[in-house]
């Protein structure tokens, strides 16, 4: 039996973990991208962004353009298949990698085995902290009361449900209300809420009734167009509920502004 010092190199090495930012995150909040690089830094991971990286390619996917969703896989494929690991902070995203690829290139020759390869090392962010790398608990704070919104792809595709939850019980002072139907879209849905845009709002709506009646002062998911899509409804209502990414809570950097908002709330 070896000795941990005469180990091989191989097995003491930490995992490399190939960041998948997302369009949204690089657009819109940089500040998901950060507080993803904490959290699997202090989960002992190697974390590595690659430039070559783009979209998952989904928009295409779901409008029906197969050649530019494949064009775009294949990129993906090849900026992130060397990483031990690949982890997006976003089920929707990990969902696309994860789920869809393999079938999208199930016909290309070149491309079939790496895609499913490639999917085989995908998780969404808190799954991957949970699940892969047995995290229980956050060095966080958050005072205040907080629910929970359940993205369609992360609960549905992936499985994700629990996992949230259990590290939100780990932050300081944090209290989760559950709103009701948390499971139930927000509309959003990608070109979903383009297509059909009346659709989509009354769906929100509903959600935002939801977030409401719960009295909480702040509303988390994992997706960040999900977010959005409920933090603008929540802004146009006047609604006074903050919105952020569960991964802004769990690394401990919730003092930026809230999504759309100005808010500090919950900060001591």
């Amino acid at each position: 039996m070896q000795s941990e010092q005469t180990q091989p190199r191989d097995e003491q090495r930490k995992p490399r973990v190939g960041l998948f930012v997302t369009c949204l995150v690089d657009l819109f909040r940089p500040s998901v991208g950060f507080a993803a690089i904490k959290l699997l830094e202090q989960a002992g991971c190697e974390v590595h962004v690659p430039e070559a990286q783009t979209c998952c390619g989904q928009p295409a996917y779901n409008s029906g353009d197969r050649t530019n969703a494949q064009s775009i896989a294949k990129q993906v494929i090849a900026a992130f298949e060397t990483y031990d690991y690949v982890v997006a902070p976003s089920g929707s995203c990990a969902g696309m990698l994860r789920k869809h690829f393999p079938a999208l290139l199930d016909n290309d020759r070149d491309w079939s085995e790496r895609a499913v390869r490639l999917a085989g090392k995908v998780h969404e962010l808190i799954s991957f902290l949970v699940d892969v790398r047995g995290i229980t608990k956050v060095d966080a704070r958050y005072y205040g009361t907080v629910t929970y919104h359940d993205s369609c792809s992360g609960l549905r595709e992936l499985g994700i449900k629990n996992q949230p939850r259990d590290l939100l019980a780990s932050v300081d002072g944090l209290k989760l209300k559950e709103m009701p139907n948390a499971e139930i879209c927000c509309g959003f849905g990608g070109t979903f809420s383009v297509k059909y845009p009346d659709i989509s709002d009354a769906m929100v709506e509903k959600k935002t009734d939801s977030i409401e009646e719960t009295k909480a002062d702040l509303l988390l998911a994992g997706d960040l167009g999900c977010l959005m899509n409920m933090a603008g409804k929540i802004k146009r209502q006047g609604t006074p509920v903050a919105v952020r990414h569960i991964a802004e809570v769990l690394a401990d950097m919730a003092d930026d502004p809230a999504i759309g908002d100005g808010s500090t709330i919950g900060r001591q």
